[in-house]
């Protein structure tokens, strides 16, 4: 039998029987609410939902300008911080995580992404399963889908998920969109058709100009449902086993702050707590890298050296620029009479300012036009009318834009583990961003293409001046300096749980997401993905969602059906 520890043994043995279920799901992100709405939409199926955030009743949740006031706030933020990094010299960055019904979507930019055909392409072939490439999954994005334009060959209609325009306009974003075009970027009205070049504004996960999280779109209605029971406050400490066998989760809060209790499962947990928290709760409930566990004083119960490696993450390089002749939300919002102006235009018409997402164009472009291996885009920006010197502090007072790049592809791997056999503690996080020639040399580029768009004609005659990084930098080692110094995370950790073939050594989940090695036992979130999105990974990650509570009940009704022919051949006999 696996070796258990005693702590283990007598804080199990201490704690408060809270029922059993037939799933458990361990965070109430966006993962964990879709799989919540699709398995408790079966009455004969109780379901339990832990989240160790609280109810998503912030008012600053809903106003999409909110994130302002969500990220960065013990009540809807893990408040999580990178390692310090060789590849952003030397720096620490903050790594907002949701902590929150609805988990990062109600914290996140709002925008609906998909990625590109041969991200799931390359998934199907990473995990040896059909059903992970981009015609398999298109189906399964549209399911979820309510789409502003209606159905059609690649958008669905009547799903959960809402996706509208955004309801504002910005000059000095239309001149940036122009001025993409001039430097050979068409232009385009949807980036979600399985190729995502060009450039335009964003769809947003908004319903009239309020924020969508999936906590709305899922999880409300299921908690009318008699089988579903949602527990916040939960912090979950450990899976339990017998054996290899998983047999419930203990978890700590809930409706008394501080009191211990286990729940039992007859059917399967299903961790997902997203890039950070699945491979942290994995490695505190025995399953990891064997030497790493034992030197912590864990038992192992599956050695799994690859939970929390090939961490992967979008890093984007902020280039500013100051600019004349043209309004930004720099000077509309600088002044009392600006502010109230906002705000009644919001609380009027739900449009404006305080209906914006973090950003509002979108383009994406190839990092370098003439390298033919090059053949799809590689680069995805986020640009916004205004300019601050880094998030958290008042934007500048003078008109500005800023023009945010990414790696969609980077080839650094980075790792997220347990420093500590105490739940409470926080997990390393260590991105290993610019680690590689490859991605610092694509940082290079990035930023050179960004001068190329600033400087083109659309765009010269508001005489834009580069702030930041600044034009000092000029060789590629000094661009690449630059990237280290105004580079910092999009928010997308993907990776650490990654699915992979059964001859792979460092996979921790199969094509049908589970864990190797033990029984009853999923990871659903973007931990699974072999391969960053090419694009924002929230809509990703509820396909991911959608996909393994498909996959949960045809195992359940597989498995009844069995019982049902072992019943009928024992009347026979």
């Amino acid at each position: 039998m696996p070796a258990t520890s005693e702590a283990t043994r007598a804080s199990s043995s201490s704690r408060r029987l809270e029922g059993e279920f037939d799933y458990v799901i361990v965070g109430a992100g966006t993962a964990g609410c879709v799989l919540a709405n699709r398995l408790s939409a079966d009455p004969n199926i109780s379901v339990l939902l832990l989240e160790a955030g609280g109810k998503d009743d912030y008012r600053w949740i809903h106003i999409p300008v909110g994130y302002l006031y969500c990220i960065g706030n013990p009540r809807t933020d893990w408040l999580y911080k990178t390692v310090a990094e060789a590849g952003l010299n030397g720096r620490t960055l903050s790594y907002p995580r949701g902590r929150v019904l609805g988990g990062s979507s109600s914290i996140n930019g709002m925008i609906y992404m998909r990625g590109q055909r041969e991200d799931y392409d390359a998934w199907a072939r990473a995990s040896g399963d059909a059903g992970w490439s981009w015609e398999s999954v298109l189906p399964v994005f549209r399911k979820s889908e309510d789409y502003h334009g209606g159905a059609s060959e690649f958008h669905g209609a009547g799903g959960e998920w809402r996706v509208e325009k955004q309801r504002l306009k910005w000059k000095i974003l239309e001149s940036f969109a122009q001025a993409a075009q001039e430097q050979g970027i068409a232009a385009t009205d949807d980036f979600n058709r399985g190729d995502n070049s060009g450039v335009g504004y964003f769809d947003v996960n908004q319903k009239r100009g309020v924020r969508w999280n999936a906590s709305k779109a899922f999880l409300r209605a299921a908690m009318k449902r008699p089988n579903m029971t949602v527990v916040t406050g939960a912090l979950t400490e450990r899976v339990i086993f017998e054996g290899r066998r998983c047999v419930g989760v203990e978890y700590r809060g809930g409706e008394v702050a501080d009191v211990a209790y286990v729940a039992r499962v007859r059917g399967e947990v299903i961790l997902s707590a997203g890039a950070v928290n699945s491979p942290q709760l994995l490695e505190l409930s025995g399953i990891g890298d064997a030497r790493r566990l034992a030197s912590l004083g864990i038992g192992v119960v599956q050695d799994l050296p690859g939970v929390g490696e090939n961490l992967q993450d979008h890093l984007q390089l902020r280039m500013a620029y100051r600019v004349d002749g043209v309004r930004t939300l720099n000077t509309a919002s600088a002044h009392w009479w600006g502010k109230l102006k906002i705000g009644l235009q919001y609380a009027l018409f739900q449009s404006g300012p305080m209906s914006m997402s973090p950003s509002q164009l979108g383009a994406f472009a190839r990092s370098d036009p003439g390298e033919p291996a090059l053949t799809r885009p590689d680069l995805e920006y986020h640009v916004q009318p205004l300019s601050l010197d880094r998030f958290g502090e008042p934007l500048h007072r003078f008109n500005a834009f800023t023009a945010s790049v990414c790696n969609l592809r980077p080839t650094s791997r980075g790792s997220i583990h347990i420093v500590s056999a105490d739940p409470a503690t926080a997990p390393a996080i260590a991105p290993n961003y610019l680690s590689t020639d490859y991605d610092r040399h694509v940082a290079a580029n990035a930023l050179r293409l960004t001068r190329r768009i600033a400087a083109s004609p659309a765009l010269a005659r508001y005489k834009p001046r580069e702030i930041l990084p600044g034009v000092a930098f000029q060789t590629e080692e000094q661009l690449v300096e630059a990237a280290g110094k105004v580079g910092t995370t999009i928010f997308h950790p993907v990776g650490t749980c990654r699915m992979g073939r059964a001859d792979d050594a460092d996979a921790v989940v199969d094509s049908r997401l589970r864990v190797r090695g033990v029984t009853g036992l999923r990871v659903a979130d973007a931990s699974i993905m072999p391969f960053i999105t090419s694009g924002n990974t929230n809509s990703p990650t509820l396909m991911i969602a959608e996909r393994a509570a498909a996959m949960l009940l045809a195992d359940r009704n597989e498995g009844a059906n069995a019982r049902v022919d072992s019943a009928a051949h024992m009347t026979e006999v």
